[in-house]
C-alpha cells in the first residue's frame, strides 16, 4: 500500500510503498476513506510526543471500509463503513467497564503507538469495543473531520463541563478544535465567544454564528469577556495547549465557572504557572480531557444526522498524501481557518 511515513522529526514525510497491514485477532483492517490532519499529528511530527517511536505512519482521524476481519471479531464484516475514536480501548478492563475508555491502561493510539491512517489501509485494534457505524448520509471527509477535535469537544462539553443552554461559552483558539467547539456549543444552545489573534479566524468564526469574537492581540481578552457576559463565561475551552491561553481562559470565568483543557500542553508548555488565586477565589473547576469514549458516538452522530449542527464548514482543504507534510509544517505558525483532510491516497 501507499503510505506517508515519519522517518525523521520535523522533516517531510516519506511517501513509500509498504506492506498491507493484517488484522489482529480482535481487530480489523480498513481501507481508509479519509483522514484528517491535526495539531496532535504536528506534536508527533515535531518530536514532542514521547509515545512515538520512529519510523511511524501518522494519522489518527480516520474513517474507512472494513476489508479484513480478525477471528475474534463479532460485530463487523467486510464492506461495513465505520468510524473509530483515536483512543482504541481494550473494552474489558475495569475502566472500560465503567465507560472510561479514554483512560484504558491498554489503549492503542494509531499514529502514536502504532501505525496510523496516512495510508491506503490501517489496522484497528479491539474493533468490537471501538468501531461505530458510519451513517450513509455522512461524507467520509466530514467523518474524518470529527477526528479528535469534534469528538474531544463533545466529551469536553457534555461529559466534563456539562454545558447548559443559555450559558456563555468562551473558546480560546479559532482552529479546528475552536471551530468545533463553536458549532457544537451553538447546537447545545450556548452563547459563544471565540478568542484568537488572527482576524481571518475571527471573521470565519463570526460567519459560523459566533455571538462575539475577541482579538487577544489588541485587547485584554479576560476583561473583555467579563464585560460582555456581565461577570464572566460559565465555561471556557482552551484549544491550543499553551500557557498564555490557559491563563486567559481561567481568568475569563465567572465564579463557579468551569474550564476544560483540550489543547495538549507539550514541550515548553508541559509545565505552566497558573493563577491559582483565581481558581481559589472564584471556586473554579478545571478539567483535563483527552479523546471521547466510543459509547458517546451515537449521541454525537444523532445530533449531526438530525440536522442540529452542520460540520461541513470545518473542512476547508481536501489534500493528497503528498501534501500532508506541508500541512504539518504549517502548524509552526498561525494556520488558515478550517482543517485539511486527506481524501486522495494515490499520490
Amino acid at each position: 500500500m501507499r503510505a506517508a511515513r515519519l522517518i525523521t522529526y520535523r522533516q517531510p514525510l516519506e511517501l513509500a510503498s509498504v506492506s498491507d497491514p493484517e488484522p489482529g485477532e480482535d481487530g480489523v483492517v480498513l481501507r481508509v476513506l479519509a483522514c484528517g490532519v491535526c495539531r496532535s499529528d504536528w506534536h508527533a511530527w515535531s518530536g514532542a510526543d514521547p509515545d512515538v517511536v520512529l519510523p511511524m505512519i501518522p494519522g489518527h482521524e480516520f474513517c474507512g471500509e472494513v476489508v479484513a476481519v480478525g477471528k475474534r471479531v463479532g460485530r463487523w464484516k467486510v464492506g461495513d463503513r465505520v468510524i473509530a475514536p483515536f483512543i482504541l480501548a481494550c473494552g474489558h478492563c475495569p475502566d472500560c467497564a465503567q465507560g472510561h475508555q479514554t483512560i484504558c491502561a491498554d489503549q492503542v493510539v494509531p499514529g502514536f503507538t502504532c501505525d496510523g491512517a496516512f495510508a491506503e489501509y490501517v489496522s484497528v485494534a479491539h474493533a468490537d469495543a471501538n468501531l461505530s457505524v458510519l451513517p450513509d448520509t455522512m461524507a467520509p471527509e466530514i467523518a474524518a473531520a470529527l477526528g479528535c477535535r469534534v469528538t474531544t469537544v463533545w466529551q469536553a462539553l457534555v461529559g466534563r463541563a456539562q454545558l447548559q443552554g443559555g450559558e456563555w461559552l468562551a473558546v480560546f483558539g479559532g482552529g479546528g478544535v475552536g471551530i468545533s467547539t463553536l458549532l457544537l456549543g451553538k447546537a447545545l444552545g450556548a452563547r459563544v465567544i471565540v478568542v484568537d489573534i488572527a482576524d481571518d479566524k475571527l471573521n470565519y468564526a463570526k460567519t459560523l454564528g459566533a455571538d462575539v469574537v475577541v482579538n487577544a492581540a489588541t485587547s485584554n481578552a479576560p476583561e473583555a469577556i467579563k464585560d460582555i457576559t456581565c461577570g464572566g463565561a460559565h465555561v471556557a475551552i482552551e484549544a491550543l495547549g499553551i500557557e498564555t491561553t490557559t491563563i486567559a481562559a481561567m481568568k475569563s470565568l465567572r465564579k463557579l465557572g468551569r474550564m476544560v483543557q483540550i489543547g495538549m500542553p507539550a514541550g515548553p508548555h508541559s509545565n505552566m504557572t497558573l493563577p491559582m488565586d483565581a481558581l481559589y477565589s472564584g471556586q473554579l473547576a478545571v478539567f483535563g480531557t483527552r479523546g471521547m469514549p466510543s459509547w458517546r458516538y451515537p449521541s454525537l452522530l444523532s445530533l449531526i444526522a438530525g440536522g442540529s449542527v452542520d460540520l461541513s464548514p470545518l473542512v476547508t482543504r481536501h489534500i493528497s498524501l503528498s501534501q500532508v507534510s506541508e500541512e504539518l509544517a504549517a502548524f509552526d505558525h498561525p494556520t488558515p481557518p478550517g482543517v485539511a483532510v486527506v481524501t486522495d491516497f494515490t499520490h
